[in-house]
């Protein structure tokens, strides 16, 4: 399947994920219709067309199918089922499989583990009997997490001490959950593959991540020359998930560098903000392959434009330094749309090479 220029390309989600597809797709022809729940979401202003729908909506999602030639999605807390109504009626990227796994945390830990990979200590949590069990086996520090629908920090919790367990339960509500066993590290990164059609692979260099409060703040490549083979065993493994998923298009994996190993921590089947600076850093963006792979076109080159890269997130009121960020010609200065400012909430970016 090769989709020519003037096709459209359906993206669920509105987000500026999928603002910044559709910026990658307008500039290879295409043309995108963007499907969310939101009133005036930041991806629609840059896109062709706009559906506002809720995401479990089956005949809404099968009617949006109808008028794509092809669909993707830019986040993956949304439910699996649905997205058939979708499928059924347009080829969709990635497979539905890979969202299944991504979106359940002791899913996704049991498939890596299956293919070779290394998570951190992890046991499922249905009740608060089956938590207070895991610790002893598992042990303090560690982190409850829900085993759906959390991302940048939400949805978990970190126990200290096994005397917290009921009010860590307590915090979750009773959502089927997931303990996971604390792990040191020396330096979080991620991979980011991307997988054609027709099989091809490509990836990136992997770039070193820095958190706050749960929140990615800056990606940097090169990543420290010291972790190097746990970049390259954290590339082999995220081939075999691709292979294993039968994927298409942009796949990100994240990981910790401990103790020379790299400990898998979570996936996700979708461009990623640790991806961000590919933007200007790379010949060839994230979003740029990821639209090349799901419309069957040739992959383009993953290679460094300069010898630094570092992308710095504009969280909450960051985004109020636009007008300083701008007096540094070098700078890469990318706005979300998003409006008023909240905290922990992601504003922007900007990259700077050299």
């Amino acid at each position: 399947m090769t989709l020519a220029p003037g096709s459209t390309i359906g993206i669920v989600g509105g987000g500026q994920l999928g603002r910044m597809l559709a910026i990658a797709a307008a500039q290879l022809g295409y043309k995108s219709h963007i499907y969310a729940p939101d009133e005036a979401p930041p991806a629609a202003e840059v896109a062709a067309s706009f559906t506002r729908g809720a995401f479990d909506d089956e005949a809404m999602l099968a009617r949006f199918g109808a008028g794509v030639d092809v669909a993707t999605y830019e986040f993956e807390n949304i439910a699996a089922g649905p997205l058939a109504a979708l499928s059924a009626q347009a080829p969709l990227f990635p497979p539905r499989r890979a969202l299944e796994v991504a979106q359940d945390r002791l899913a996704e830990k049991q498939f890596v583990a299956g293919l070779g990979g290394r998570p951190a200590p992890f046991a499922p949590v249905s009740d608060l009997g089956e938590l207070e069990g895991a610790l002893a086996d598992i042990g303090t520090p560690a982190i409850l997490k829900t085993r759906r629908f959390g991302y940048d920090g939400k949805g978990q919790v970190r126990i200290a001490d096994p005397s917290q367990a009921a009010s860590a339960w307590a915090s979750v509500r009773g959502a089927p959950a997931i303990l996971e066993g604390f792990v040191r590290f020396e330096v979080e990164f991620s991979i980011l593959l991307c997988r054609s059609l027709s099989g091809e692979m490509v990836l990136w260099d992997a770039p070193q991540n820095i958190h706050c409060n749960g929140i990615l703040a800056r990606s940097q490549v090169p990543a420290p020359s010291e972790i190097e083979g746990p970049i390259r065993d954290a590339e082999a493994l995220a081939r075999k998930v691709a292979k294993a998923l039968d994927y298409a298009g942009l796949l990100t994996l994240e990981f910790f560098a401990s103790g020379g190993a790299a400990v898998f921590n979570e996936m996700a089947p979708r461009v990623h903000n640790s991806g961000h600076w590919t933007i200007e850093g790379a010949l060839t963006s994230q979003f740029e392959n990821h639209i090349r792979a799901i419309c069957g076109l040739p992959l383009g080159a993953t290679a460094l434009t300069a010898p630094r890269v570092v992308m710095d997130n504009l969280i909450g009121d960051d985004v109020l330094k636009w007008a300083d960020i701008l007096q540094d010609r070098a700078a890469h200065l990318h706005l979300y749309g998003k409006g008023e400012p909240r905290p922990g909430r992601k504003m922007g970016h900007v990259t700077r090479l050299g």
